[in-house]
């Protein structure tokens, strides 16, 4: 299965409809332990994305311009905390695909492993410290491994998204280290990380308009 520029617009679509079904969970989220905008932020981000790939003539958009266009419509939208990393996955994920008209399954999944590789390089975050990266890493590095075992791409879309949704539990029992949430310390602990349960929204999207 080849995925083209029009199944990426799709999942972009996907992505902002499940963000702003999502939003008001997320902004509770945040209200624990950041400023309660998370969940306003990724809707700002994501339905700008839409609208700006909504004007692209598709037949005539490789991937990584597309991923471009997102990453800069996102940036615009959102200057805050999440704006420069997902910006920052898109432009990763951009450069992973360069040259291809359509993706096959690897390069999807070396597209996917950009995003997170991006994510974590720019929030210089590390696993344990209750940020995203405890989602997307191993959601990242479990599609990676499915895919080396010859697993069909809904398959590995499958264990990115239950490795996401262990990592964004898990950091109920982290203190944060990074971010706003760090000046709470110990008061951190029992809440998910905001940016890791967008996180799974955004990979469970991705799934579903993929697979």
């Amino acid at each position: 299965m080849t995925i083209d520029t029009a199944d990426l617009k799709r999942m972009f679509d996907t992505i902002a409809v499940a963000i702003e079904a999502d939003k008001d969970r997320l902004c509770q989220l945040d209200g624990v332990i950041g400023d309660a905008d998370h969940g306003i932020a990724m809707a700002l981000g994501f339905n700008a994305v839409r609208d700006a790939l909504a004007s692209l003539d598709l037949a005539a958009t490789e991937p990584t311009a597309l991923l471009n266009t997102a990453a800069k419509s996102f940036l615009n939208a959102v200057g805050a905390s999440s704006g420069p990393l997902y910006a920052t996955a898109f432009m990763r994920g951009a450069a992973a695909v360069k040259g291809k008209a359509a993706l096959a399954d690897a390069d999807l999944i070396a597209l996917f492993q950009a995003m997170a590789q991006g994510i974590k390089d720019r929030g210089k975050a590390e696993p344990g410290e209750k940020t995203m990266v405890d989602a997307w890493q191993p959601a990242a590095e479990a599609a990676a491994a499915a895919n080396v075992a010859g697993k069909a791409l809904a398959e590995s879309l499958g264990a990115a998204l239950a490795a996401a949704e262990s990592g964004a539990e898990a950091t109920k029992e982290m203190i944060a280290a990074k971010g706003r949430s760090s000046r709470l310390g110990e008061r951190s602990l029992g809440h998910i990380d905001p940016g890791a349960a967008s996180a799974v929204t955004v990979i469970g999207a991705i799934r579903k308009s993929l697979s």
